[in-house]
């Protein structure tokens, strides 16, 4: 089995920018070297290029739109993520809504870029639609859950079974991750126990005082 991700979203807590950003990434490579488990980072785009210049380790950017390069003022584009030194990006993020075409769209931009794709979903439902866009990993998190502190492997086991048979139903081997509330070790051992392949996190993370305690603690149980 391939290693477990952990995929800790810095959004845009003032504590994930500037030296928050390279002290939680610092923390991130610390961990995953001692672990073997990777841990990737999703920072704020003005952080993508200074986090690469610095860490070894698997930086995702928040969003991407499904545009190519060219005169699209304002846009986050594929292109730049990636020339920043993003090797994947959240799609659809429940922060970041999208419509399916443009879910659809940004994955295609994705994909021209070479990026990893994560198509964040809120249900069963949406999770088969993704599956069925092909991405590297559909990640359920059901938004009354986030930042809640609540984790939803413990809180509503049932929608992770239900979404990773829901996932792998369209397209057989789908890997899927699991968030909102994940915030322990046993959380991400239950989430794995049901199927998952990882967890996609922040605050927990994020706002810690000892970012790289709570990664060891995360991946005690794997």
């Amino acid at each position: 089995m391939a290693s477990p991700l952990i995929l800790v979203n810095l959004k845009a807590y003032l504590e994930g920018m500037g030296e928050g950003a390279a002290r939680i990434a610092a923390a991130a490579e610390e961990v995953g070297a001692e672990s073997g488990v990777t841990i990737a980072v999703a920072p704020a785009p003005t952080d993508l290029q200074p986090l690469s210049a610095r860490f070894n380790l698997p930086l995702y950017a928040q969003h991407i739109d499904g545009v190519s390069a060219g005169a699209h003022t304002g846009h986050v584009t594929a292109e730049q993520v990636r020339a920043a030194g993003a090797t994947g990006t959240l799609i659809n993020h429940s922060e970041r809504r999208l419509t399916l075409a443009g879910i659809e769209a940004s994955v295609a931009a994705a994909r021209r870029s070479d990026l990893r794709t994560v198509i964040c979903t809120n249900n069963e439902a949406t999770t088969a639609a993704a599956a069925a866009l092909a991405p590297d990993y559909v990640a359920i998190e059901p938004p009354e859950l986030i930042g809640t502190g609540v984790s939803v492997s413990k809180a509503d086991p049932g929608i992770i079974e239900r979404s990773v048979a829901a996932a792998q139903g369209v397209n057989p081997g789908m890997r899927v991750l699991t968030g909102a509330g994940i915030s322990t070790g046993e959380c991400v051992r239950i989430a794995l126990e049901l199927g998952t392949d990882g967890v996609l996190l922040a605050s927990g993370v994020v706002k810690a005082k000892d970012p790289a305690a709570v990664l060891r603690d995360l991946v005690s149980q794997i």
